[in-house]
């Protein structure tokens, strides 16, 4: 663009509620870092969506896919189409009059915030649930008979806790990565800037967890929900609460793997592995949580830590094509073990006798001519 271009863009942006209230300062070259940002993110996501759209259109209309594969990439497409929608939402948010008000902190809206991330991880988390399962089906296929020994051991009642846990520690850690997303709407990393504690103690006093300037109605009913998703407080606090579990159900069920004797013994290697991935993912995303906390959240560290927690949902669900019986392959291993079963024996002829598959009595003698053993007047 050239410097008339960016007067514009610049004019537009002061007469917004976010350089009125907050960086009524900024100069041109400032305001040229963040259009940058902004620009580059949106490029970005329109990159993701025409990545994705192209080859999809192709391999459907090709027919290189099965009619299931082509309904998930479909609806992996209306996700990303949809998450663009809410983005536009989420901007929209930020530029409305009653910001203008005394009082007032110009953002975007945190509910729209959060489920903006919350789309961009489930539309993640749909495509790689999705690319594991087409290369595990694949790989079971090679060898069917070590794949249904495999599913034997994973649908074992001795695993049954271990499966659900891993399913449970999937929605634990997707649930704390939303409550990041409140957290970063609401500017609530920039209070209580140490750990463990939160001012005085490990939390701050109930009448500030739970305001009452934060309820909209007369008699207060609101006053739980809305402290919880608007007051930055109890907002950080939720954070730390739901961090804090899920570190320690990680470390819990690893835990439980090592001193479980049944575990020990019946836990394929490659669940063992993925375990290990999973812890080591924790600790990194704890260490990073803190580390943003503490130094005010700086960018370089605030994007670690959102990072972190995607490669945290990643391992988990990595685990979970580990240790999950997938229905689909399931059917696809009985099916071909099936086949193979089915398919008559060929008849493996004897080179050096010459015979294809004779009857044991019967020999040939020296002139070439058949003798039968049990009567040799023939």
């Amino acid at each position: 663009m050239n410097a008339a271009d960016w007067n514009s863009e610049f004019t537009k942006y002061r007469s917004s509620p976010e350089f009125k209230q907050l960086n009524p300062r900024m100069t041109l070259e400032e305001f040229k870092s963040i259009y940058y940002m902004e620009w580059g993110h949106r490029q970005w996501g329109r990159a993701v969506g025409l990545t994705f759209l192209l080859p999809a259109v192709y391999f459907i209309a090709r027919r290189k896919v099965s009619a299931s594969i082509a309904v998930k990439t479909v609806g992996i497409a209306g996700l990303i189409g949809f998450q663009g929608v809410l983005g536009w939402w989420m901007v929209k948010s930020g530029l409305k009059d009653d910001l203008f008000a005394p009082g007032s902190h110009p953002r975007v809206s945190q509910y729209r915030l959060t489920a903006h991330l919350g789309t961009a991880f489930i539309c993640y988390t749909a495509m790689l649930w999705n690319g594991l399962s087409i290369l595990q089906d694949r790989r079971l296929l090679a060898d069917p008979i070590a794949a249904d020994k495999n599913f034997s051991i994973l649908r074992s009642p001795e695993l049954k806790i271990f499966r659900r846990s891993v399913a449970g520690l999937a929605v634990l850690v997707f649930c704390t990565a939303m409550s990041g997303g409140l957290v970063a709407g609401l500017d609530a990393g920039l209070i209580y800037n140490e750990f463990p504690q939160m001012g005085l103690g490990l939390t701050p006093p109930k009448s500030e967890l739970f305001s009452d300037f934060y309820s909209h109605t007369a008699d207060g009913s609101d006053i739980w929900w809305r402290n919880m998703l608007e007051n930055p407080s109890l907002v950080q606090l939720d954070h730390r609460i739901l961090a804090t579990t899920t570190f320690t159900s990680v470390l819990s069920l690893w835990a439980y793997t090592k001193l479980s004797p049944s575990l020990k013994t019946m836990l394929p290697a490659a669940c063992k592995r993925g375990m290990h991935g999973v812890v080591s993912f924790v600790w990194l995303q704890v260490i990073l949580g803190i580390s943003t906390l503490i130094y005010l959240v700086p960018l370089p560290l605030a994007s670690a830590h959102q990072a972190g927690s995607l490669a945290l949902l990643s391992s988990v669900m990595i685990l979970g094509g580990r240790t999950w019986v997938p229905s689909r392959a399931s059917r696809l291993v009985a099916r071909k073990l099936a086949e193979s079963s089915s398919i008559p024996k060929k008849v493996v002829p004897n080179i050096k006798s010459g015979s294809f598959g004779r009857h044991p009595n019967v020999s040939i003698n020296g002139n070439g001519s058949s003798m039968g053993a049990a009567n040799p007047g023939v």
